[in-house]
This record gives structure tokens, C-alpha cells and sequence, in this order.
């Protein structure tokens, strides 16, 4: 007898339908087909010992599974849950008629208990778009989705408990959410606040500038002075996700497996702080299995690397081509898959190795050149994508202690939502382009026009620093940012000027 489910495997961030057919006749032995890698072959004792802890039997005719289209890979454990039902349903020990309306998708254990899976989020998008009745899955995956309106979720605990649930013996009630209503409950929810910092209001003029325009910015500034504390507060000035985006942006970390049980949809940015050590494939993603990395974590949130030269140099140069592109290709010989990366980039840095030069108290211990050497880890192709320099001073005692009331997140937050409202209507014409930094070279010269003093300005200020044509076009959306700050229609000399400052590292002589 021949049964058939569904099944669904991931790929990148989307879900692909894997039809899971399974017929059982004379002969003997259990074969697998349609490029199972260890994972999926295992599945055949996992499903033994579960069938025999509920007093189901495994067949011991010939067992024939077959997992279509059989010339893509599946990987994993989350096939034994469809696997197992449609063995029992092929063998005569279920009814389970129902089978073939269901997506099914969980990893067994031993004594029947269902584990929880990944990309539970892309798979159910997926099963509402075959038109199927529902999915079946662990019950810890079952909150993740719900969040998919219109699809019958039936979260399950156990194999006997899918085993009644389509044998009509037992009841399940579908898991229902109300996404919009779970969206805007959680939505502007943070840990961290500008109103905790005291001083520093040229730094957070200069991330305001950043969220507003979704530019990348480095912090240049001696240990202690307030670069992570400041880094760490940024997305909580950005404006909040949207709908898409917070589904977009689930659906990533669900692939990855970072969601946890029990977790639904992600209604703040995220801000995604790898250590040092990475290696270049954690960064932008890939493996053995490809998997996203951290810049696609951080899709529609912010990427922050501290100590920014203690980076290796391959990490860092494997990042230029998605800073551009806003996605990161993973090439396979057999597949091609596309990981999100459209994150805003903030680094910071010592200006030095013992972290003292330029400090106003403090004396550098560097040798001569050191400082020079120590920049230089960055290359200049880096440097010229991120478009805020910003030098960190250390706060005084005076300013740590002063009483004063600061801005909080939400009023600078209602300022960058401004900026960026008048820059998608500037922008409402171009597909995929929404903030100044995502905007073409062939856009600039229209939308950054300038006066003849702020060319003179600019063109002095190109001279003196030796700014590259990439560093040129910086500085021309950064003041239009600025200006959009400002409610200007035109970009003003106060504005490039302000843009211009924000060249710390082109200047001649800054490293000694």
C-alpha cells in the first residue's frame, strides 16, 4: 500500500515542498531514497524505537520511502514525524485519511516525544502557499507558525498524539495569533535608552544622523569612553520594523535556529555583535549546510563590530560586496542561494594599540608608526563604505554627575522617523530604494544638488583630505540627510560642512 504527506525543506529563507511517499510490499529491508544525507537515514531507528515505546511495529516486508523531487538534498531530522505517519498509514496500523491535506515536519525521539525543529516560519509560508489545510508540528514550534494567517497550526507533543489527532481520536484546537495584534503589542520595546548617557551629544548627533540616513558609522575613541554603551542604544532610535520586516526578519533567525521555543515574531530590530575571532563564514554565512551568518542576522537591524582592527582582514573584506548589493550570495555546485544582509554597519575602535593617542589626559605609549599601522589593518575600501568618522572623547566627572534631564530614545526617534518619511516620498518612484544610503550614484547628482559655495566647499575639502569619488558621494548624502534632519528642501553650506567632519580617518596627518 502506497501513502503519501508533505514535508517541506528550507533553502536560504524560503521553504520548498518535499512530497513524502512511502510504500510498503513484499520483500524485506527499508530503503530511503531521494539524496537523504546521515541525518534523514538515521531516521530509520528513531522511528524503530518510537513505533515500539507506543506498540506500533516497524514492517518487516519491504519498506520503499521515497522523499520527491528526488534530486535535491534534504538534510536534517525534522523528516521523521511525516516519515513515521506515513509508514503506519502504508502498513494498515492508522487510518489517517487526513494525511495527504497536512504539512508535516518534526525530529523524534527515542521514546516518541517530538524535538523542535528550524525555519518553522518560511515552511508554514509555504504550506499556506500549496494551499494545503494546515501543518502539523512539535508543539514548541507551534507559536512560530501561527503567525501565518489562514493556515490550521496543530501542535503536537508527542508521535501518539499525531497519531489520534488524524485517527480522529483526539482533539487538537488549531493554535491561532492575531499577528498584527502580537506585532503592535511588542512593537518599541528596548533595553537601552539614550536618556542613561550623560554627555556625548556630538556622538549622538552623529548616530541620529546615522539612523535617519541608514549610514555606517565608526567610532574612533580611548577604552571607557562610551562607544558600546552608545552602539547598543542605536536601534532603539531607528524607526520601528514594519510588518514585512519583522516577518522578513523571523524568517531568517528561524532558519538559524535563534528564535528558542515557544518564540513568535520578532518586533525589534535586531543588533548582532560578533566577537573578534569570527571566521569570514560565520560573518556572511555558508558551511558544509549553508546557514545565514551575522550580517544576515542583522537584516534590518544593526551589525556592530567592536575593535574594529582586532578583526581578521579576510572577515572584513569578504563584507564589502554585501555592504554594497544589501545581500550576500552562497554559491554551491549544485545550488545558489541568497541570504538578506541590508543591515546598518557600526564599529568602533582604540585610536591606537594601548588606546591613548589623541586622548587629552592620558599619554600614548605607542612607538612612532605604530598608530599608522594599527589603522592601516583596516583597508582604505572599507573605510570609504562607511560614511560618519566619529571621534569619542572621554566624559568628564562634571558631565557624569551634572543632573541635567537628556533626550530620550523615542524623541530622537520621532526626528529620524521624519527624515525617513520625506525620504520615501523622495524615493517612492525607485524599487528597493528607501533610506539616502541606499541611493545610486546616477541618483546623487540629482537629489544632492549643491550651490556654488558648497562646491567650493566640498572641492577644498576633497583637495586637502584626498577623498575618494566613493568618499565624495558620502559626504553628498550624508548632508542630505542632514538637511532632511533640518526639514530643508536644499542642501545648505552648514550642511556639508557638518557632512565633511564627518571624515575623521581621510585626514592627512590624523594617525601622526
Amino acid at each position: 500500500m502506497v501513502s503519501k504527506t508533505f514535508g517541506a525543506a528550507v533553502l536560504g529563507v524560503d521553504a520548498r515542498t518535499i512530497t513524502v511517499e512511502v510504500n510498503v510490499t513484499q520483500g524485506q529491508h527499508f530503503f530511503l531514497t531521494g539524496l537523504p544525507d546521515a541525518a534523514v537515514k538515521e531516521s530509520e531507528h528513531r522511528i524503530e524505537s518510537s513505533f515500539k515505546s507506543l506498540g506500533y511495529f516497524m514492517p518487516r516486508t519491504k519498506v520503499v520511502v521515497n522523499l520527491a523531487p528526488a534530486d535535491l538534498r534534504k538534510e536534517g531530522s525534522a523528516y521523521d514525524l511525516p516519515i513515521a505517519l506515513s509508514i503506519l498509514k502504508a502498513s494498515g496500523q492508522v487510518v489517517a485519511e487526513a494525511l495527504d491535506q497536512y504539512l508535516i515536519m518534526g525530529e523524534l525521539s527515542l521514546d516518541g516525544i517530538l524535538r523542535p525543529i528550524r525555519g518553522v516560519l518560511p515552511i508554514a509560508i509555504q504550506a499556506r502557499k500549496e494551499k494545503l489545510k494546515g501543518v502539523v508540528l512539535p508543539m514548541e514550534n507551534a507559536h512560530e507558525a501561527a503567525i501565518v494567517n489562514n493556515l490550521e497550526v496543530i501542535g503536537v507533543e508527542t508521535l501518539s498524539d499525531a497519531i489520534g489527532f488524524f485517527n480522529g481520536e483526539k482533539t487538537i484546537a488549531p493554535l491561532t495569533a492575531d499577528t498584527r495584534d502580537v506585532f503592535q503589542t511588542k512593537a518599541n520595546h528596548y533595553d537601552f535608552d539614550f536618556r542613561d548617557v550623560q554627555g556625548q551629544e556630538n556622538i549622538k548627533r552623529a548616530l541620529e544622523i546615522a539612523a535617519a540616513g541608514g549610514h555606517n558609522a565608526i567610532m574612533i575613541g580611548p577604552p571607557g569612553a562610551g562607544k558600546t554603551m552608545l552602539a547598543k542604544r542605536l536601534p532603539g532610535i531607528l524607526p520601528p520594523l514594519t510588518l514585512n520586516e519583522a516577518l522578513e526578519t523571523t524568517k531568517i533567525h528561524s532558519v538559524a535556529g535563534k528564535l528558542g521555543s515557544n518564540a513568535t515574531l520578532l518586533t525589534s530590530r535586531p543588533f548582532r555583535s560578533p566577537h573578534h575571532t569570527i571566521s569570514d563564514v560565520a560573518l556572511v554565512g555558508g558551511g558544509g549546510h549553508p546557514q545565514p551568518g551575522e550580517i544576515s542576522l542583522a537584516h534590518n537591524g544593526v551589525l556592530f563590530l567592536d575593535e574594529l582592527p582586532e578583526f581578521k582582514r579576510t572577515v572584513l573584506e569578504v563584507m564589502r560586496q554585501p555592504m554594497e548589493e544589501r545581500r550576500v550570495t552562497i554559491s554551491r555546485a549544485r545550488i545558489s542561494i541568497d541570504y538578506p544582509a541590508n543591515f546598518m554597519l557600526v564599529a568602533s575602535m582604540n585610536p591606537c594599540p594601548c588606546g591613548y593617542y589623541n586622548h587629552p589626559e592620558k599619554e600614548c605609549v605607542c612607538a612612532p608608526g605604530v598608530v599608522q599601522r594599527y589603522l592601516s589593518k583596516i583597508s582604505g575600501p572599507l573605510l570609504d563604505r562607511i560614511d560618519l568618522h566619529v571621534e569619542v572623547v572621554p566624559v568628564t566627572f562634571d558631565e557624569m554627575t551634572a543632573q541635567r534631564k537628556t533626550e530620550s530614545s523615542a524623541d530622537i526617534r520621532a526626528r529620524v522617523v521624519q527624515a525617513r518619511e520625506r525620504q520615501l516620498e523622495r524615493f517612492k518612484s525607485l524599487s528597493g530604494i528607501y533610506t539616502n544610503a541606499m541611493m545610486p550614484s546616477n541618483q546623487v547628482k540629482e537629489v544632492c544638488s549643491i550651490n556654488e559655495a558648497g562646491r567650493m566647499l566640498l572641492k577644498t575639502a576633497m583637495e586637502r583630505l584626498g577623498l575618494s569619488a566613493r568618499a565624495y558621494d558620502r559626504i553628498l548624502k550624508v548632508s542630505r540627510t542632514i538637511a532632511d534632519l533640518s526639514g530643508a528642501d536644499d542642501i545648505r553650506i552648514e550642511h556639508l560642512a557638518e557632512a565633511i567632519q564627518y571624515r575623521s580617518l581621510d585626514r592627512d596627518g590624523w594617525a601622526g
